[in-house]
């Protein structure tokens, strides 16, 4: 087994023996490792496991398991913002003395502070509420780690149940646990190589060779030069400002761009950029001497494993935000980082590079080959082409964000594209959506998953004297997370559980869900009737359901990477 795999079995197997029975789980990535030993478990009868899709739902369903009982029940997520909605059931159990075990998945030191997705700092995120809080180390050698892993449990149960202090000590305990890639079972490592253009599980894998310490210019930032074989990725920047200047620093230097979705965009964005990577012949044979990476990549792997690419100098530009990361440099690649003062405009504007044509002219012929597949790229598609100028476009995280980026090409400067990628988190997209379109004029629509709509649905909570925006919300509903069958857990072998360890479909119905909340909610079975919809004024919140389907998404995937390759063979 895998480091990974070994130290999640050897920590539930002690918390189970130790009389842990309940545990429930919340779908990830990053905690995959630990839901595939809660299921066998499950299966060996030594465990009862729930499911949730909802963190702040699942950590008051293990407070209700444990809050009479006395027995610690366990609550799984996986990194990032889902640690955080944990919080207001902590504060319950630590009020009401409830025995409650928090294991949060979380990337590996190294990958904290350097703009990896779904990476925060989760250490001490509970202050003063919990009994005990615990970093385990990250497994890499079972071995000698096993012991430590078994002792963090005895310890983990001792201070949740208060057994040295009495029950009146009783309460919540947090164990951090670190799990490096691979993150799926054994059997599936090797057997179809990794996904260049899948959502990131890990932003890292392991480097042979590690660059030199990269240098970090003056807070002043001397401006960056020209070089002409620049290829500038744009990630998630906190403002349209910031993007803005990146897209104006690549202009002035005529430099192609990859920019995954936001506001503004000018003719050297690359269409399809994040595709374009995923031809690695090609781009190994058109390599660019310089990398600008601009914020924090968010979307998938081909961009840390482009930095990692023999003889690219990688240089990072930070956005210096309050809170941010330091720099975004995943893959440790970095030569140089800068303060976002560096790209300041000086000297002539230079025209497109013959560097840049050149991959102006691959992106095209990728616009023109790739298929705008069914479900998700259609579906945003369609309603990106009939926003109304001037309109803002608000897009969750998980799929939609994807969809957007492979099935528009071209994105159009007069839409405002909006995105909440800070964490990447799928929580609270429907209030931050009504916030958006409650702050301007001009019309806004959102784009969300199922699940992202439903762990938000209290958004639409809203008393009938509040101020209510004109904001449509298009829900592409594949009754789950289909993004789970893109990476390792989507393998054929792993069928019998992906539905319930990661996909998690609930079955809801969304429209009584709406009328609930008194939100007017339809149906469109079309791209045409969505676009049909969306051309209709329609005062207040609504809601535009558009059913997909989830099960096909990692073929189409696979028949764009295919088309891809074709296009640039």
């Amino acid at each position: 087994m895998h480091p990974s795999t070994t130290g999640a079995r050897v920590l539930l197997d002690e918390l189970v023996r130790l009389g842990v029975g309940e545990l429930v789980l919340c779908p990830g990535s990053r905690s995959a490792p630990l839901a595939y030993a809660a299921h066998e478990l499950e299966r060996q009868g030594r465990l009862r496991l729930h499911v949730r899709v909802d963190e702040r739902s699942a950590a008051f369903l293990a407070l209700g398991l444990a809050k009479t009982s006395r027995r610690p029940a366990a609550v799984v997520t996986t990194s990032g913002t889902a640690v955080a909605n944990l919080h207001p059931a902590v504060l319950e159990a630590h009020h009401g003395a409830v025995p409650l075990l928090l294991l949060t998945a979380d990337r590996p030191p190294e990958l904290r502070g350097v703009g990896a997705n779904q990476a925060t700092d989760q250490v001490g995120v509970f202050g003063g509420h919990v009994r005990l809080a615990l970093e385990l180390e990250a497994p890499s050698d079972p071995a000698r780690q096993e012991p430590a892993w078994r002792t963090a449990a005895a310890r983990a149960v001792a201070a949740a149940t208060g057994a040295l202090a009495g029950p009146g000590s009783a309460g919540p305990v947090h164990l951090d646990l670190p799990y490096r890639d691979p993150l799926a079972p054994e059997s599936l490592v090797g057997s179809a190589g990794p996904d260049p253009a899948a959502p990131e599980p890990s932003d890292a894998c392991p480097r042979v060779e590690l660059p030199a310490p990269a240098t970090v210019t003056d807070g002043a930032g001397s401006p960056l030069p020209h070089e002409p074989d620049t290829l500038v990725v744009i990630g998630e920047l906190p403002t349209a400002e910031h993007r803005r200047a990146a897209l104006d620093w690549a202009a002035h230097h005529g430099a192609p761009v990859i920019a995954e979705p936001g506001p503004g965009t000018h003719h050297l964005v690359l269409p399809h950029g994040d595709l374009l990577l995923t031809a690695t012949d090609w781009v190994g044979e058109h390599l660019p001497r310089r990398l600008l990476v601009v914020g924090r990549p968010t979307l998938g792997r081909s961009v840390p494993a482009l930095t990692r690419a023999p003889g690219l100098r990688v240089e990072v530009v930070t956005s210096g935000e309050p809170g941010a990361d330091g720099w975004a440099d995943a893959a440790h690649a970095a030569s140089a980082v800068h303060p976002f003062a560096a790209l300041r405009l000086t000297g002539e504007e230079v025209g497109v590079t013959p560097f840049a044509r050149t991959w102006l002219e691959a992106g095209e012929r990728i616009a023109a080959a790739v298929p705008i597949e069914a479900g998700g790229p259609a579906t945003a598609r369609a309603l990106h082409e009939t926003l109304l100028p001037g309109a803002a476009l608000f897009v969750g995280s998980s799929s939609v964000a994807r969809d957007l980026a492979h099935g528009v090409a071209h994105p159009r400067p007069d839409v405002e594209v909006v995105t909440s990628r800070g964490l990447a988190g799928i929580d609270g997209c429907v209030s931050t959506a009504i916030g958006l379109a409650l702050s301007r004029p001009a019309p806004t629509v959102a784009l969300l998953g199922d699940l992202t709509f439903l762990h938000d649905a209290n958004g639409l909570l809203i008393g009938p004297a509040e101020p209510r925006p004109d904001l449509t919300i298009v829900v592409l509903d594949d009754d789950g997370g289909s993004i789970f069958t893109t990476l390792e857990y989507g393998a054929p072998e792993l069928a019998g559980s992906l539905s319930r360890l990661f996909t998690t479909p609930t079955g809801t119905d969304i429209g009584l869900l709406c009328a609930a909340h008194g939100v007017p909610a339809t149906t469109a079975w079309t791209t045409d009737e969505l676009a049909g919809l969306l051309r209709q004024p329609s005062p207040g919140i609504r809601v535009i359901r558009v059913p997909v389907s989830g099960s096909g998404r990692r073929a189409a995937g696979q028949r764009v990477r295919a088309a891809v390759a074709a296009a640039l063979g």
